[in-house]
């Protein structure tokens, strides 16, 4: 095991190159770039002030660089364009700023926001705690609903509760996680109904001065609908991929053999199928929680005012902030492979006679 995963530590370095290489050569053929967007910015007003304080980021120029001209509405002097492409790292080549950016990404020098002139690094340290807050805890929650129910449906498959549990499910599947939001907040969040929960924030504007206990509390009357909103879109999917899975599981021989034995139904079903039924849905963990942490709960971080990864990476695509949406990348693209890992490592505690490591022999 350790063999391997040595192995699959080592293949992350050309993977992760080749993700970063082939996103920031689509990046940069599209149009619109950050150099772009400040000279229509400026040919829009008949005259403007650009002062900006720019540090090195991906292999930007850095530096602090103030720049205080004044241009007329019918265009902008041939030498200040030339000074705010070098402003933003544009006067290099794009393999050299490519290079440049892989060399700083090694020592997790992530480079300066655009516009915000933070640490790209900073800025996602300061956003990550509530994506992984809303990340884990749907995760978990997901899981903890979707595998009891699903292997109940399996056991009781053609039932009355096996049908009105696929209709809830169904209706779960339908529901976009952000629509759920808006009822949540509608029905107990001040919106016409109940008052139960704050409508936005992670925690309250005084939870540093609450002991251990309040601030427990106030965080998970925080999270509480966030969460709830993003549960009720995945647990669906989950739920009949654990069900068809046990159901396949349960017609096989050894289960058959096993229960002639004299085994309980309950040691026959987690003694025997949970084992072998479980793998598929033990695949699925890493794709779920990033999908979870870094795309699906855009619109949630939107509705509920929670300021994660998922809100700070699309305003930099809408912004072409290059630092952060290459940063952002990198770091969601190092936890996708190392949770890929931890699954098949998984895999092999679960079941012993997998062994990725000879599959090439």
């Amino acid at each position: 095991m350790l063999a391997y995963a040595l192995r699959r530590i080592l293949l992350m370095v050309p993977t992760l190159f080749a993700i970063l290489l082939v996103n920031f050569f689509i990046v940069q053929a599209a149009p619109g770039g950050p150099v772009d967007q400040m000279i229509a910015q400026l040919k829009g007003t008949a005259g403007g002030t650009l002062e900006r304080v720019s540090g090195g980021g991906g292999g930007e120029a850095r530096g602090a660089t103030s720049l205080n001209q004044t241009r007329g509405a019918r265009g902008l002097d041939p030498a200040f364009i030339k000074e705010l492409e070098k402003l933003y790292g544009f006067d290099k080549p794009p393999a050299e700023r490519f290079w440049i950016m892989i060399r700083n990404y090694l020592s997790f020098d992530l480079g300066t926001s655009f516009y915000s002139s933070r640490p790209v690094i900073q800025l996602i340290a300061d956003k990550l705690p509530v994506s992984i807050s809303l990340g884990l805890w749907t995760t978990l929650l997901t899981y903890l609903i979707s595998i009891p129910l699903g292997i109940r449906k399996a056991v009781r498959d053609g039932s009355s509760f096996d049908v009105w549990s696929s209709a809830v499910v169904i209706v779960g599947y339908a529901i976009p996680g952000f629509l759920f939001a808006v009822l949540l907040i509608v029905l107990f969040a001040g919106g016409s109904y109940l008052s139960w929960f704050p409508l936005r924030g992670l925690v309250s504007d005084d939870w540093a001065q609450l002991d251990w206990l309040h601030r427990i509390l106030d965080y998970f009357w925080h999270v509480t609908l966030p969460v709830l909103s993003l549960v009720i879109g995945s647990f669906a999917g989950l739920t009949m991929l654990t069900k068809n899975c046990f159901l396949e599981e349960i017609n096989k021989q050894y289960v058959v053999t096993a229960r002639a034995k004299g085994l309980s139904e309950r040691r026959v079903l987690y003694g025997h199928v949970f084992r072998n039924a479980m793998l598929l849905v033990i695949a699925g963990f890493p794709s779920a929680f990033v999908s979870i942490l870094f795309t699906g709960a855009l619109l949630v971080e939107v509705i509920f005012s929670l300021d994660g990864l998922g809100l700070l990476g699309f305003q930099a695509a809408i912004g072409r902030d290059y630092p952060i949406m290459f940063g952002a990348l990198y770091i969601y693209t190092l936890i996708g492979l190392v949770l890929k890992l931890v699954s098949d490592l998984t895999y092999m505690l679960i079941d012993p006679r997998i062994d990725f490591g000879t599959r090439g022999a």
